[in-house]
């Protein structure tokens, strides 16, 4: 399963990308996707929130796969890393909130 925490790795490294996009991002990002960025006091605050989130999913997500090295296809191993991955993606979205809700205009 080399190709697939291969694969699962260029997708980390691509929520990492998302994260130094937002890093250096010059008008407030947005995080959902088809929705307006909020109006934020701070900016540059704001964004390197949303942009330390990214890394540190990106990390987790990466932790997550490593199972993937020592797995075999089709194995019941595959469901603590698809729920890993169900729960970080909840604590993404629930952290981001608590972030446009401390930096948004009221």
């Amino acid at each position: 399963m080399i190709i697939g925490f291969v694969v699962w790795s260029l997708c980390s490294a691509i929520f990492f990308g998302i994260g130094v996009s937002a890093w250096i991002a010059k008008k407030p990002v947005g995080f959902f996707t088809g929705v307006k960025a909020p109006d934020v006091k701070d900016m540059k605050k704001y964004n390197h929130s949303v942009a330390a989130l990214w890394f540190v999913y990106a990390i987790l997500f990466e932790i997550c796969g490593i199972p993937l090295l020592f797995l075999e296809q089709n194995s019941a191993g595959f469901v603590p890393v698809i729920f890993g991955v169900v729960v970080i993606t909840i604590a993404l979205v629930i952290v981001y909130l608590q972030i446009e809700k401390k930096y948004g205009l009221p």
